[in-house]
């Protein structure tokens, strides 16, 4: 071919690529509208008072536009495989990557989920026994498979790898063996017409459930509790007054098999827990509380066992596959040399990716470790972990206030890692409220200035040292205005309240001493065993004849379903349908309260079922929700809403937020105690019907609080609050803190696990648990006024309660 000396590739005039995500119109939740410009390659906190609307920017409108836009790209049938999050309400988003979200939210609890299956570092730890094991003499190399408790080729057989066995015993199933049957004495059965047809079946089976149960033959009582065959019979149940009962084919089920059958495959947390408490738990005798075969259990790297690796921290675990050889030592290995060069790059590789975990302050972990033992902090950082290795580059990373449940020291290594995954070509969003994280940023955006209704507008964006000048932020004075506390008087104990010795988890043989009628903070780093410690306080107070009382509130959800809300779970809405069944027009119709209720029928849409949505089918796309087409959302049927209060519907008076219905309900003392306690923790812009899943875990926790505020406090009572400050702004905190030490005030004792030095510097009493976490922890390193310990030789807390203690 001639060469004609022309490019084959001419150049093409380029376009300037837009450095910034711009966001036009975005009205998610309460946002007004919002237009804001974000760079990219930067790292941007997005701040402002809870239910300001930054997490509806970061994660409602930004995060789920990106994720929208990549699910187009996918098969259709594959979407309707993934969860996905609705299209938000914006008019217009350019220069936006792809988009990784790294939540706090949990997923259902799992008792085989582990921090080993959260990192996928399980996957090669398995390998690495798989392929460069020490086996048995004669014995076959497994596959990876048969070293996971998840897996039919590696479960132990008796506890099908949960690694405990339950059993029950007729003690627990019968605790009072002076009742009869009829009379209840087989406690662990079902209640209402389920625990009588089970009676009945016995009757006509020919057993007396009529006579003590304790008077009964043993063999009797034997095949009663723990047979498990299952007989059927046909029961003729005695008449009733004015009620036709058929004979019915019955269906008889012994006591252990129904709690067993209960507790194993029932999908209602409440049954669960009741057939839980007739059971018994202990390692299982087989695997010894491994949860493996036999023939895994024989398999060795180190000299030791997948099991026994797993189990230990961490840190520990990264120093033994360090010096772990390179070769297996198992006889008949065909090639030595591809096996130690097995070794050598999967142990590499899992202590190049332990390294990673550790630098975030979770190296007292070990990869056994249940993950709903885990706080949401603790699974957020291990799920940046993976994506530090995973060698992404070019996305946005948005981040749910990473520092949260981290101790001081802590946060310094986690600011490292976000610059390391900005420095990889990343850009990082993190909606947060630590202050250090905060002015670590290249760019700040403040949302508010108030929330719900008060708050949805940008007040900023731009550097962080520019906020100074923005007189509306909320945010301003706690960043630039840095003074020292207000100084209070320590408060001087009414009493002590003594534990131990405490030998659980990382506590050995642990003594310690809360004082009543004072604000005392636990703190430590992330591990240290200030749970633990705080838990075993509140079992040794149910004792405490000082102590009426014992409150914890923690950071569980309030509910599972969207039929659980605000007003249900704080008796609120029990008060306001019997307002509504008060109006002239629900007597005239003679509506009771439970025609006011979402959750039966009768009051409610039934089109929907109480919902306000209906799914959608789309064929080979995942179902969407749209609106019930026929309450509009509403939830209740056209009768119903035609009832008003006030001239507000029941469906109107549930859209109120917080400090609205305060206002409506101002001149009611039993609605108004509750809607103010609701204001005094910070929660003015909820609404009373938010579903519970829609509240984090600091608003679940603010709610439970609020709703044991209301209540009429005369004895005194033990609050045990854990990490109360987990997403507050500091505006909120100061609101918090003044509940908590009216509290104390009013003469109960209050404790926190913290790592907010600015509610430890007002503390009364400080005890610092460390030095260390897991291992390395489980002691008292220092306890006193904050004062005190902020002087304290080998607290790793001292110098960052100093700090604070001076304003800076």
């Amino acid at each position: 071919m001639r060469d004609t000396g022309s490019d084959p590739f001419p150049a093409r005039p380029t376009v300037p690529l837009d450095p910034f995500v711009r966001v036009r119109g975005a009205a998610t939740h309460n946002l007004r509208s919002v237009d804001v410009d974000i760079p990219r390659d930067a790292l941007t906190v997005f701040t402002g008072v809870s239910g300001s609307g930054k997490s509806s920017l970061a994660f409602g409108t930004i995060y789920a536009e990106a994720q929208r836009r990549y699910f187009e790209s996918v098969a259709p049938y594959a979407r309707r495989l993934i969860h996905q999050v609705g299209a938000p309400k914006v008019g217009e988003i350019t220069g936006l990557p792809p988009a990784v979200s790294l939540e706090q939210r949990r997923a259902a609890p799992n008792a085989r989920s582990s921090v080993g299956t959260v990192t996928t570092l399980s996957n090669s730890l398995r390998m690495l026994f798989s392929r460069a094991g020490s086996y048995p003499p004669g014995a076959e190399r497994l596959d990876s498979d048969a070293f996971s408790p998840n897996t039919a080729a590696g479960a132990c057989p008796s506890c099908h790898g949960l690694g405990r066995v339950h059993e029950t015993s007729e003690e627990l199933l019968v605790p009072d063996p002076g009742l009869s049957i009829r009379e209840g004495a087989i406690a662990a059965w079902p209640g209402a017409w389920q625990g009588k047809n089970l009676r009945d079946v016995l009757d006509t089976l020919g057993h007396d459930v009529d006579r003590p149960w304790r008077e009964l033959d043993a063999k009797d009582r034997e095949w009663i509790l723990f047979t498990d065959e299952q007989p059927v019979v046909t029961v003729h149940p005695v008449r009733e007054a004015g009620r036709i009962q058929r004979p019915y084919q019955g269906t008889y089920m012994s006591a252990r098999r129904y709690v067993m059958h209960t507790f194993s495959d029932s999908k209602s947390a409440t049954l669960r827990a009741k057939a839980e408490r007739f059971l018994t738990s202990a390692p299982c005798p087989v695997c010894g509380g491994s949860r493996l075969r036999p023939e895994a259990l024989a398999v060795t790297f180190a000299g030791r066992t997948i099991a026994e690796l797993a189990a230990l921290p961490l840190s520990e675990l990264a120093r033994t596959l360090e010096g772990a050889p390179e070769s297996s030592d198992a006889p008949g290995t065909a090639d030595a040399s591809a096996v130690s060069e097995t070794a050598r790059v999967l142990t590499g590789d899992l202590v190049a990716r332990i390294g990673t975990v550790t630098e975030l302050g979770l190296g007292y972990l070990s990869l056994d470790r249940a993950t709903p033992t885990l706080s949401s902090g603790e699974l957020q950082r291990l799920r940046l972990a993976t994506q530090l290795r995973s060698g992404l580059f070019g996305v946005v990373y948005v981040l749910d206030e990473p520092s949260a449940g981290l101790h001081p020291a802590d946060t310094e290594a986690l600011l490292v890692v976000l610059e390391r995954l900005k420095a990889a070509g990343n850009t990082v969003f993190v909606v947060e409220h630590h202050l250090d994280v905060v002015r670590r940023a290249d760019w700040l955006v403040d949302v508010g200035p108030r929330a719900g209704g008060h708050g949805g507008r940008v007040l900023h964006s731009g550097p962080p040292g520019d906020l100074a000048e923005v007189a509306e932020s909320a945010t301003r004075r706690f960043l630039f205005d840095r003074t020292a506390p207000e100084e209070r008087g320590v408060r001087e104990p009414a009493g002590w309240l003594r534990l131990g010795p405490v030998t659980r988890h990382n506590l050995r043989g642990l003594r310690a001493a809360f004082p009543l009628g004072v604000l005392t903070a636990v703190t430590g780093v992330s591990g240290s065993g200030k749970s633990t410690l705080v838990g075993a306080l509140t079992e040794a107070a149910e004792e405490q004849a000082d102590v009426a009382r014992v409150v914890t509130a923690d950071q569980k959800p309030i509910g599972r379903t969207p039929r659980s809300n605000l007003a249900t779970y704080t008796g609120l809405f029990d008060v306001v349908r019997k307002l509504f069944t008060e109006t002239e027009e629900a007597r005239a119709r003679g509506y009771k309260a439970g025609r006011f209720s979402f959750n039966v029928t009768g009051g409610r849409c039934e089109t929907c079922q109480g919902e306000g949505f209906v799914s959608v089918e789309l064929l080979f796309l995942p179902s969407t929700y749209a609106p019930c087409p026929d309450c509009r959302g509403a939830r209740y049927n056209p009768e119903t809403l035609q009832v008003r209060l006030r001239g507000l519907t029941i469906a109107e008076v549930l859209d109120l937020t917080v400090e609205a219905a305060a206002a409506f309900f101002a001149d009611t003392p039993a609605a108004a105690r509750g809607l103010g306690t609701l204001l005094d923790v910070g929660l003015g812009y909820l609404r009373l019907g938010q579903p519970a899943t829609e509240l984090s875990g600091g608003e679940a926790q603010r709610i439970k609080l609020a709703a044991e505020l209301q209540r009429p406090r005369r004895a005194h009572t033990l609050y045990v609050l854990d990490e109360p400050t987990t997403g507050l702004h500091p505006a909120d905190v100061e609101v918090l803190m003044r509940q908590l030490h009216g509290l104390v005030d009013a003469g109960h004792t209050v404790v926190v696990v913290e790592h907010d030095m600015d509610v430890v510097a007002t503390a009364d009493r400080v005890l610092d648990m460390g030095p260390g976490g897991g291992a390395e922890g489980g002691r008292i390193v220092a306890e006193g006024s904050p004062a005190e310990v902020a002087e304290a030789a080998g607290s790793r807390t001292a110098r960052f309660l100093a700090a604070r203690l001076s304003g800076s």
